[in-house]
């Protein structure tokens, strides 16, 4: 990218900015009010406004927002770096509040509430791996002129990417504890790290349904990793056997794997895009860097499913 300095153009002042987490203060209207409201504009937006906001800066917090892109180099690449940043970790609250629901309608059995939530989930992972479509435009040496800045920060410390991982089943103690220091945040990490994920869950479910579950995948200890098991193997298998629309768990089997599949290739990419910026240099935070992201683009959310094809 271009070697001079970036023009960051200003868009807030500061000092008018509200910075509470608090929702700003709001009305509500109804079908009535809009239909009202487009005889008085004659179809047209809107555009006075009392106070000193609008509603849908108040709705979003957008001058918030807009003020927290702290750039610490005059590297061009740098403020690309940051948006994508920001913005996967948005798409990863997301991502991760339609999994928590997820897990919950199966708990309750509501399996047609769970695969409709599912395939949105796809769909987050499907836009969070298409981010590196604008993050592999950062070259090796656009990347170099601001690395230095980011001191020992690095995705791998993303708590809302480890709750997305931990309520999909991929537990790591180690990588839990890297969040123990920060008060305000440990408390949920530690709570998703001690329990049963989206899959746990299924297996409950496919128990409930009569299949064969092994018991000791039924009650187990939730943070320790996922371990691959002969019970659930034949449960899929079973499952396999009546391969259709009307059938909700072979349904959910496929919507796992249809996941696990998206979620593989963005890992694969993250590996890809990395791999072109920075070659095998160490990661910024202890990490081997490419290495590290080569070891778990292997690793599967719901390994039976995967496992039994070979006997499909």
């Amino acid at each position: 990218m271009p070697d001079f300095k970036p023009i960051i153009p200003r868009v807030v002042e500061p000092e008018g900015v509200v910075c509470s987490i608090e929702p700003r203060p709001m009305g509500k209207s109804s079908d009535e009010d809009r239909a009202r409201a487009v005889e008085e504009t004659g179809g047209a937006p809107r555009i006075e406004h009392e106070g000193r906001s609008n509603p849908y800066i108040d709705y979003q917090s957008l001058d918030l927002m807009h003020s927290l892109q702290h750039l610490r180099s005059e590297g061009y690449d740098e403020m690309c770096f940051y948006i994508m940043g920001q913005c996967k970790e948005l798409l990863f609250r997301g991502l991760h509040m339609e999994l928590v629901n997820a897990r919950e309608q199966l708990r309750q059995d509501n399996v047609a509430n769970a695969l409709q939530i599912l395939a949105r989930c796809k769909a987050y992972v499907d836009y969070i791996a298409n981010s590196w479509n604008v993050l592999g435009t950062i070259t090796s040496e656009g990347f170099n002129q601001f690395r230095d800045y980011l001191s020992t920060a690095s995705g791998q410390l993303s708590y809302m990417y480890r709750h997305v991982e931990f309520v999909l089943g991929n537990k790591d103690a180690r990588l839990a504890a890297a969040h123990r220091n920060v008060p305000h945040v440990w408390p949920a990490i530690n709570e998703a790290f001690e329990s049963p994920s989206l899959y746990d869950e299924v297996l409950r479910y496919l128990h409930r349904r009569g299949y064969g579950i092994d018991r000791s995948m039924l009650d187990r200890d939730w943070s320790e990793p996922y371990a691959s098991d002969e019970s659930v193997r034949q449960a899929w298998l079973e499952v396999y056997r009546t391969p259709t629309a009307e059938n909700p768990e072979y349904r959910m089997a496929e919507a796992l794997v249809s996941l696990d599949e998206a979620y593989s290739i963005y890992r694969w990419r993250h590996f890809v895009t990395v791999h072109k910026i920075i070659g095998f240099k160490p990661g910024t935070g202890g990490s081997a860097g490419v290495g590290w992201l080569q070891n778990v683009t292997s690793h599967k959310f719901f390994p039976e499913l995967w496992e039994i094809r070979d006997a499909l």
